[in-house]
């Protein structure tokens, strides 16, 4: 457990309610969206309440970990880039919410019957995304590195990365970090065959019981996003940026873990180094 610390943001204690989770939903507001697809298996919704659009994500028993985890992390980092909850729910039929500020914007890669061919959608978020100026991608991407800084020096390692976290706002040119329900204190060993998340921006280590999981870990996920989302294209063949920039995530994804920036600040001065304005 990371311990309290001076100009933390103060954890959430769930407030519990005599209610179950259709009634006490409802009772909030109009639902106006559902999504059901999640990979974690928790429901969410977009509630129009009287204080304004809310995202409620939903906790059932079985989900408890990543409530815990969630609670974590947002008691111990605050940054804007990092979607917070207001408020924290213990439900009496067992479940828990978390309610969320509605952000503006598009899931890069949402929870979708078609898969990964909705990265290429040219409506979707995530091609949208790739067609910005290459300026507005950079800023977008600092953005969360500046996020995962805060995390590390908290203590924490990221877990579950991907561009499934990642919520644009076009109109607002703001990127945001809206899960971050897997990322744990760390570093940690591995007592699974794997954790959780998306191949494509995985760490060698993560595949391997026995595994440390730390800092470097959050570098490589760091570098394969920054691969992965500053190229027009969804195969990597279509570089966008610099060679300087290629040359700090080359460094950064190493497969041997020893060899890449020893910290997230590390990287991201690397990478700020490397970006020049455009």
């Amino acid at each position: 457990m990371v311990p309290y610390r001076r100009g933390m943001p103060r954890p959430l204690i769930p407030t519990p309610v005599d209610s179950d989770l259709p009634a006490w939903i409802d009772g909030l507001g109009a639902r106006f969206a559902t999504f059901e697809l999640q990979g974690s298996g928790c429901v969410s919704y977009g509630v129009a309440t009287p204080a304004g659009r809310r995202f409620v994500k939903t906790f059932r028993a079985e989900n408890a970990r990543s409530l815990r985890r969630a609670l974590a992390v947002h008691g111990a980092v605050a940054r804007e880039a990092i979607a917070a909850p207001l408020a924290a729910y213990r439900l009496r039929s067992g479940e828990h919410a978390l309610v969320y500020p509605w952000l503006d914007g598009g899931v890069l890669y949402p929870a979708d019957p078609r898969g990964a061919a909705v990265r290429t959608d040219p409506d979707g978020a995530m091609a949208r995304f790739r067609a910005l100026p290459p300026d507005r991608v950079e800023a977008a991407l600092d953005a969360v590195l500046d996020a995962h800084v805060a995390v590390a020096a908290a203590g924490f390692v990221a877990v579950d990365l991907y561009d499934g976290c990642l919520l644009y706002d076009f109109a607002g040119s703001r990127m945001h970090v809206v899960d971050v329900d897997e990322y744990r204190p760390g570093p940690f060993t591995l007592e699974a065959d794997r954790l959780p998340g998306s191949t494509r921006f995985m760490a060698p280590e993560e595949f391997r019981r026995g595994a440390v999981i730390d800092e470097r870990t959050t570098v490589f996920n760091l570098g394969r996003t920054l691969r992965l989302l500053l190229d027009a294209g969804d195969v990597e063949d279509a570089w966008r940026g610099t060679d300087r920039q290629l040359a700090v995530i080359a460094d950064a994804t190493r497969a041997l873990a020893a060899r890449r920036h020893a910290t997230v600040a590390e990287l991201a001065t690397a990478w700020r180094s490397a970006t020049v304005p455009r």
